[in-house]
């Protein structure tokens, strides 16, 4: 349904979508990894307890990264040619692993997520002895949002290197003008049009010269001084 529907774009219409669905998936990614992802509570050396409520900053540390990369790859596909519209592509779907990988290992062991923030307020260090002074944790949907970015992020990259062949491409603000020597009437070229110098007798003066203007004449054989 959304390949026909995608089919169904312009061109540009396409171009815009992805590249608001790839910002919009960075943007959810890094919104995740603000927001608090376990609740841990821990044993403190004093027989009591505290809770502690680790972010994705501290059980994700790299999500930052990832969710940047996510824009600035959008910033590049913007003026990207077809071919290197399909490298970013495969780049977002790996992106999307990456951001999915990073998520699901902080899920799938909590305490080693809080290690940071247990050493921090109890002064324990080493994984067994972090596990064994963390009581009891909750994990938040935050991290779950995160992976659904992840998701969007790696389908988003699938869609830009299938429909990259339908995308517009870049446009240039600036193009070379080339300027011809124009020909007189019977066909010859005056020798004057070549060289850029006046014909001889004619009170038009030369134009002025530039250092810029004298390499080039440099490099066609031509000596600069003898206008």
């Amino acid at each position: 349904m959304a390949t026909e529907s995608a089919k169904r774009m312009s061109p540009r219409r396409l171009k815009l979508v992805l590249l608001l669905t790839i910002l919009g998936a960075s943007a959810l990614a890094m919104l995740a990894w603000t927001q608090v992802w376990v609740h841990a509570e821990v044993g403190l050396p004093d027989a009591g307890t505290q809770v502690l409520q680790i972010d994705g900053a501290i059980a994700a540390p790299a999500l930052t990264a990832l969710a940047l990369s996510g824009f600035a790859l959008a910033g590049a596909l913007t003026i990207a040619g077809r071919l290197i519209r399909i490298v970013l592509g495969a780049l977002e779907v790996l992106l999307g692993f990456s951001v999915f990988l990073a998520t699901f290992l902080a899920v799938s062991d909590p305490s080693r997520a809080s290690a940071a923030a247990v050493t921090a307020a109890t002064g324990i260090a080493g994984h067994e002895s972090i596990a064994l002074s963390v009581l009891g944790t909750i994990v938040t949907p935050w991290p779950f949002v995160a992976m659904g970015a992840a998701v969007i992020m790696a389908a988003t990259g699938v869609a830009v290197v299938l429909t990259s062949g339908r995308w517009p491409g870049p446009t240039r603000k600036y193009q070379a003008v080339r300027f011809e020597p124009v020909a007189s009437r019977d066909g010859s070229v005056p020798a004057s049009a070549l060289s850029g110098r006046a014909p001889a007798g004619s009170t038009e003066e030369p134009a002025p010269s530039d250092s810029v203007g004298d390499w080039d004449d440099l490099s066609r054989g031509d000596d600069p001084t003898a206008r």
